[in-house]
């Protein structure tokens, strides 16, 4: 399956499990598979719902900080992919 590099995680909260990303190209819209890579991270999941300024949004574009819930742990710098 072909991946698109689409963001950066910048920050990940531990108790709320949930994954503070910069879009630095494209698009992600709710419903879309991701895959997080980085030193010790490797994992796909579904964006169920994602958020701006704590607003509920259905679609990000580069430039925007998105947050994310995360079925597993990442770390700031893992990157973030599309899957397609």
């Amino acid at each position: 399956m072909e991946e698109i590099k689409v963001g950066e995680v910048v920050k990940f909260f531990a108790k709320p499990s949930v994954a503070a990303i910069k879009i630095v190209s494209g698009e992600i819209v709710a419903g879309d598979k991701v895959r997080y890579l980085g030193h010790t991270t490797d994992f796909s999941d579904t964006i169920a719902s994602m958020e701006v300024n704590n607003q509920k949004v259905e679609k990000a574009v580069a430039g925007d900080f998105i947050g994310v819930k995360t079925s597993d742990k990442v770390r700031p710098g893992d990157e973030v992919f599309k899957v397609l």
